[in-house]
């Protein structure tokens, strides 16, 4: 299972790492505010999905830990770009990236590294 701190909130702090905003919920296009103010319709997120992830039965509980993640990332200044969030086109578990993505995607390939599976693309030289 992926934690808190690599998991969940890597990409609601990609705007402030980026120097964009200076809070993940002055950026109305990412996860953060829909996870603190869920959408009936439209969403991006799969709340029931992702509350299971982390073993989670609660709406507002699951919020409260997300906002803990994020204040807490924020305090101690870790806002690092982590690789493999920013390189991969997707991570997750071994059934996501491999049984269920893999098939669909030509010319990539999948890296596991400590239980948890990385689709990426291949590097390719540019030629001029």
């Amino acid at each position: 299972m992926l934690n808190g701190l690599y998991g969940c909130h890597i990409n609601d702090l990609n705007m402030v790492r980026a120097g964009v905003v200076k809070h993940p919920k002055d950026w109305e296009h990412g996860g953060y505010n829909e996870i603190h103010s869920p959408k009936k319709r439209y969403r991006i997120i799969d709340h029931q999905e992702l509350m299971q992830l982390f073993c989670v039965l609660d709406v507002i509980d699951f919020a409260s830990i997300h906002r803990k993640w994020v204040e807490e990332a924020l305090a101690g200044n870790r806002l690092k770009r982590q690789s493999r969030w920013a390189e991969s086109v997707a991570v997750g578990d071994e059934s996501f990236v491999k049984d269920g993505l893999i098939g669909r995607v030509r010319g990539r390939q999948v890296v596991e590294s400590q239980g948890i599976f990385e689709l990426r693309e291949q590097q390719v030289a540019y030629r001029i």
